[in-house]
């Protein structure tokens, strides 16, 4: 392939490295990259990426813009939020180069599919933020033969890592051969994140990409990259090829793709999602708060900063760390419903309490999002 000049007046400041030079360029130029996620790994990644010219970049997510993602998602800007988030990196991408080709996958990954969407790609960048989709994207790569430039963020800390067993290095089995129990590791949207933790993460992944695209440097191949955004300070860890993993190991057990959902320990969604034995509803909710007659008691199982930010006036707190120290404030004899930001904590509070004799306890579906939503606008969203 040859460069236009006006692509070599855009590429001027890698043409005249000579890590890169024009060799190095057209080869950036001729790299697709499938990146899973455009949200906050996928918008540095993806900005950084079709700066420096990629050839083709994929993009895989079937979420829209929400106000929350515009603290850290670069990508998207506050006239997009309801849009289609595939459909707003786009447009963001081609005003930063329209000569990247940008495919987008509107679908969730899942084991019917990534096969398919993966295989026409060089390299893959795993920006999830979920582990069904983590194990699914690294076993993909590994059956495909494919580098997977893992990422990840968690408030302020962050890790990053090249998964290649092709080119002699561990899989992301070799490091996390068992998942967490479901619920054990909070999510962003539970735990919080520094808004510019994965712009640091996610260009050290587009800084891997391009060294992989060009063939030079030392890759994070073998390693383990740690940053604490609070204290500025990175570690590294070596990682080996673990012999015995059950896909890359010298007696792989694990050939094709599985049930992600199911090795996570996630439950199958019910037939109706409406209906669960351990919950009410943000309705249910009012209407012991508005009959106290009933005899039942509300309680928010959030962190202090959480209920300044927003809560139900005359509910009281206690947050789910300290539960086990407070408990005994309560009744066991009461029925209590539970409520927190989303009912992921309430769910452990009530497993918790159950495990204490409390029988008579509920967790409220949807939490105080759900309260906002259907109940009290008044109440802010966070």
């Amino acid at each position: 392939m040859q460069l236009s000049n006006e692509e070599i007046r855009r590429y001027s400041r890698h043409l005249i490295l000579p890590e890169v030079g024009m060799a190095g360029q057209k080869k950036i130029c001729s790299t697709s990259v499938l990146c899973i996620g455009a949200g906050g790994l996928g918008s540095p990644i993806a900005m950084y990426l079709a700066a420096a010219g990629i050839g083709k970049l994929g993009l895989v997510d079937f979420d829209t813009v929400d106000f929350s993602n515009l603290q850290r998602q670069l990508l998207h800007g506050t006239e997009d939020v309801g849009r289609h988030k595939g459909e707003s990196a786009r447009d963001t991408i081609r005003r930063l180069n329209p000569n990247v080709e940008v495919t987008l996958h509107s679908t969730r990954l899942t084991s019917e599919n990534a096969m398919e969407i993966l295989r026409p790609y060089d390299i893959v960048v795993d920006g999830t933020d979920n582990f069904p989709t983590r194990y699914l994207t690294n076993d993909a790569c590994v059956l495909l033969k494919k580098p997977n430039v893992y990422g990840s963020i968690f408030r302020f800390e962050g890790q990053a890592s090249v998964f290649a067993p092709h080119l002699g290095g561990p899989c992301y089995r070799c490091l996390y051969p068992e998942p967490p129990p479901p619920g054990m590791v909070p999510s962003c949207a539970e735990g919080g994140v520094l808004g510019v933790l994965p712009g640091i993460i996610g260009c050290i992944q587009a800084t891997e990409i391009l060294k992989l695209a060009l063939g030079r440097g030392t890759t994070l191949i073998g390693r383990l990259l740690l940053f604490h955004a609070l204290e500025m300070k990175f570690r590294e860890v070596k990682l080996r090829r673990d012999p015995k993993c059950p896909l890359c190991g010298e007696n792989p057990s694990i050939k094709e793709l599985i049930d992600y959902e199911m090795f996570c320990g996630i439950p199958s969604a019910p037939a109706d999602p409406g209906v669960h034995p351990d919950e009410v509803t943000v309705q249910e909710m009012k209407r012991a708060l508005d009959n106290p007659d009933l005899g039942i008691k509300v309680l928010d199982v959030r962190d202090p900063d959480e209920y300044e930010i927003a809560h139900v006036r005359g509910v009281p707190q206690i947050p789910l760390g300290v539960l086990n120290q407070r408990f005994t404030e309560l009744d066991p004899n009461q029925t209590l419903y539970l409520h927190c930001k989303g009912g992921v904590r309430s769910m452990k509070a009530l497993t918790f309490l159950r495990e204490q004799g409390f029988k008579y306890v509920k967790s409220v579906k949807g939490g105080i999002l759900a309260w906002s939503e259907e109940i009290d606008p008044g109440v802010p969203k966070y």
